[in-house]
């Protein structure tokens, strides 16, 4: 069971394509899953219930939702439902079929016969003293009649067993046996109670034969609130270290997948020794667990996550290091630097000269900023064609001298801008100078201003902070403050609830943050690469407000902990940003880094919310961005990694950064979320990115869409020391031609020796975009350079049936008649037409050419 909130659509497609294929190659076709199971995520996502639909489930069962909105569903008969799960996808495509169970994923009070339970077992010798049954069926046959109202069919579904409680099968099948044998054989006395063993797949076949109407959702089920001062809101941030290196792992297999298909077999065993992507898959399978990616799992469990991704990395450099010296021709050793976020490679901190090759993982172009620690004061770089690129150095910040300890000793950075062809690499070649000119210093007063050709950014010299945002092209300008505050964290003792903050529940003390600090002391650093404020608010809350020459995106770079707790007081740590947009309490969050939903403050689209928490009430999950805007502007934030967000009020944007606590929530951790390491005993200290981009609202989509999986697949930097053999292959592209905007390349991995699969997607909602919401047609064979297709079918998406055998349950809404399945044709064989929020897989047969 993936988490809902926390995870992004890519990871979840890849680890259901894995866990069906298993399922299809052990026990064939009959053992395909027809149902979908997730009776413990805390709230559910609209993206995933679009998925399951399109990777051909009937339904959807699941056993948590809010407290207040279960309430409405049982009085109303709501607990099953059609979900129309996409708004631009032609129902009923993502529409999926919803069933709410009675206890969660327990049985009914009083029927829990496992070695660990309480209830007492069926006596059913009348001769005993503690003779049972007549109490037990009687109390069977209330609890079933109860349940019986508030579904809508005769037919009611009951989970036996539960999360520790099923692990003994031959006390809790003995007990089953007794109470179906006594409760059926009420029948002769009038009762018309029928109980059997039965499959989530046999019940959802008796509602579909009900041939009965279903209510319609079209939002999600965020946030989840178990209780009036419960809401399931924290995880959303929970282990923010955990979740970027989970998204960046989720980078780096997407390259060790395209280069594995781009090569072939020389990459699983090269002049480098044996790698594979089974390991680094496993790996990222695993970590969408619900209490994984998450954030709610034990400490030691979570370093165990860490360490399973460490490993799938080695083996998938093992394999990016083939394949790199096959395309290239050089088998130079090839160097990994995985902690250059905080200036460290040894490599680059001492070689005099030195080749970067960067692959990018994208279906277009990428310009992206390469910083590199070194100890030079000047250096030359020159790209594939040898042309000179304009480069700087800088001196490495306070701040990350301290974060990266004596991991590295670089007393600078080198800055410039590299640019790599579409699912390919382009190589730049760095040379240190004895004389050139003096690094850039920095300056101590702040800047009225830095700017591009793309954006103006301003600040205010009092206090150092951001004044203003201006769109140079649009000709908009916004006004714009940003800061750091923390929410103190409940304990649980106080006057309403006991409930304290935990790894799940957000519970703050008050609506009010506390300030960090109302000012910033700054540096400054301005260069024709880059120019970057250096905001210090706090010795444990920090940040880089940067703007690189070709960039419309502001980047702010972020770095919190270690979190003070000597107070006594659990921090939770948010960037607020506050502006003059006039977002009428209105803001909109991404579903899984996909399709975007509005929310809006106190407010839930299908029932009468009662607010008892006005922040954590407030929270939603944010996978890749979140907005706000009005009819002129819009401020789109795009993240690095999950996180919890709100716009608490109008014009404000809040994303929860870091979280440190006291205590336990009591929701089964069983352990507060007080994260340290060896490196950082005092606590953890977490850096990471948000980018600005302020747009039209009516073409603000064209700039966060790519921008977005940029940020998810970014370029892998590999490192050669000294001079390249000159016969060196410095440039590669594995496609014939970019893909259109509007299309994303989501998935190329090997699938059997000569099999490839291929995913292409339109990235784009129908209503977002004038130019890019529209139909595109791609043609496969002329997609790849290196590979020669020789057949394609086409398949779900999860790859596990043939896309024209797949056939699903159709329902009925209560609202518009029963949606009828519409074809479209593509052109031809080779060209496939992609439609808005449209994924479609592609079994290839391949060739290398």
């Amino acid at each position: 069971m993936s988490d809902e909130a926390t995870t992004h659509y890519s990871a979840v497609i890849d680890q259901m394509t894995m866990g069906l294929r298993f399922l299809n190659e052990t026990f064939g076709s009959c053992g395909r899953p027809r149902v979908a199971w997730h009776i413990d995520p805390f709230g559910h996502a609209r993206e995933h219930a679009s998925m399951f639909a399109q990777m051909g489930y009937d339904g959807f069962f699941f056993g948590r939702l809010d407290y207040q909105d279960r309430s409405r569903r049982m009085m109303e008969t709501e607990q099953e439902l059609l979900w129309r799960a996409s708004d631009s996808l032609t129902a009923p495509m993502a529409d999926l079929f919803t069933g709410i169970l009675p206890n969660g994923y327990n049985p009914p009070e009083g029927f829990c016969w496992d070695q660990s339970c309480d209830d007492p077992p069926i006596r059913d010798d009348p001769d005993l003293e503690d003779y049972n049954v007549d109490d037990v069926v009687k109390r069977f046959l209330t609890i079933a009649n109860n349940q019986a109202v508030v579904y809508k069919t005769n037919h009611i579904i009951m989970t036996m067993g539960s999360d520790f409680q099923y692990e003994n099968a031959n006390l809790w099948y003995k007990n089953l046996d007794k109470l179906i044998h006594y409760v059926n054989a009420q029948q002769t006395n009038g009762s018309m109670v029928n109980v059997l063993y039965s499959t989530p797949s046999c019940y959802l076949q008796e509602l579909h034969r009900s041939n009965l109407t279903w209510p319609l959702k079209t939002d999600d089920f965020f946030p989840y609130a178990d209780n009036s001062h419960d809401f399931w809101t924290g995880y959303f941030t929970s282990r923010p270290a955990l979740k970027r290196y989970e998204r960046l792992s989720n980078s780096n297999l997407q390259t060790c997948n395209q280069l594995e298909v781009l090569v072939g077999p020389v990459s699983r065993n090269g002049p480098f020794g044996a790698g594979d992507s089974q390991t680094m898959k496993k790996a990222m399978a695993v970590a969408q667990h619900h209490d994984a990616v998450s954030g709610t799992e034990k400490q030691h469990v979570a370093n165990d996550y860490a360490r399973r991704l460490a490993n799938g990395w080695q083996h998938c450099q093992v394999l990016v290091s083939n394949s790199l010296a096959a395309l290239s021709g050089s088998s130079a050793k090839r160097i990994y630097c995985d902690n250059l976020n905080v200036s460290v490679c040894p490599l680059t901190e001492t070689s005099k000269k030195f080749s970067v090759n960067v692959y990018n993982p994208l279906a277009r172009p990428v310009t992206w900023p390469v910083r590199l620690p070194v100890n030079g004061t000047a250096y030359a770089v020159s790209d594939a064609n040898g042309k000179s690129v304009d480069c700087k150095v800088v001196p490495v910040s306070r701040v990350t001298r301290e974060v990266r300890k004596n991991r590295g000793f670089a007393v600078n950075e080198l800055v410039f801008q590299v640019q790599a062809p579409p699912l390919g690499y382009s190589t730049y070649s760095v040379s240190r100078l004895q004389d050139g000119p003096p690094p850039t210093s920095t300056q101590h007063s702040v800047p009225t201003a830095i700017q591009n050709q793309y954006l103006r950014v301003t600040f205010d010299p009092d206090t150092g902070l951001l004044s203003s945002l201006s769109n140079l092209e649009t000709k908009q300008t916004i006004k714009l403050t940003q800061n750091f505050y923390w929410y103190n964290a409940s304990d649980g003792n106080n006057l309403w609830s006991n409930q304290p903050s935990g790894a799940y529940i957000f519970r703050p003390n008050s609506s009010t943050p506390f300030i960090i600090s109302k000012t910033a002391k700054t540096e400054s650093v301005q260069t024709s690469v880059v120019q970057e404020v250096r905001q210090w608010f706090a010795p444990w809350a920090s940040q880089v407000v940067r703007l690189y020459t070709d960039s419309r995106a502001l980047e702010l770079e972020w770095t919190v902990g270690p979190l003070p707790i000597d107070d006594n007081l659990g921090k939770e740590v948010i960037t607020r940003l506050d502006t003059s947009i006039k977002s009428s309490e209105i803001f909109y969050t991404d579903s899984n880094g996909r399709e975007v939903l509005q929310r809006k403050k106190d407010f839930r689209p299908t029932w009468h919310l009662r607010q008892s928490e006005p922040i954590a009430g407030n929270y939603y999950p944010i996978n890749s961005r979140a907005f706000i805007k009005d009819d002129v502007d819009q401020l789109t934030v795009v993240t690095d990694r999950s996180q919890g967000g709100s716009s608490i009020k109008n014009g404000s944007l809040e994303f929860m950064l870091h979280r440190r606590l006291l205590y336990d929530d009591v929701r089964g951790v069983n352990e507060p979320l007080n994260e340290t390491s060896g490196l950082f005993p005092e606590g953890l200290v977490v850096r990471g990115r948000l980018l600005l981009s302020l747009d039209r609202p009516a073409s603000a989509a064209d700039a966060h869409r790519p921008l977005a999986q940029e940020v998810v697949l970014q370029p892998l930097l590999t490192f050669t020391d000294g001079d390249l053999h000159p016969n060196t292959r410095l440039e590669f592209s594995g496609l014939q031609a970019a893909l259109p905007p509007a299309v994303h390349l989501l998935t190329l991995s090997q699938w059997d020796k000569d099999l490839v699969l291929l995913r292409l997607e339109h990235q784009f909602q129908s209503w977002e975009s004038k130019v890019n919401s529209q139909p595109v047609t791609v043609n496969l064979q002329k997609l790849f350079s290196t590979l020669e297709l020789l057949g394609v079918s086409e398949l779900n998406l999860s790859a596990n049936q043939w896309k024209d055998e797949m056939k699903r349950f159709d329902w009925t809404p209560q609202t518009d008649g029963k949606p009828l399945p519409k074809k479209f044709e593509d052109p031809s064989a080779w060209e496939v037409t992609l439609r808005p929020m449209e994924i479609r897989t592609f079994l290839l047969r391949v060739g290398l050419r």
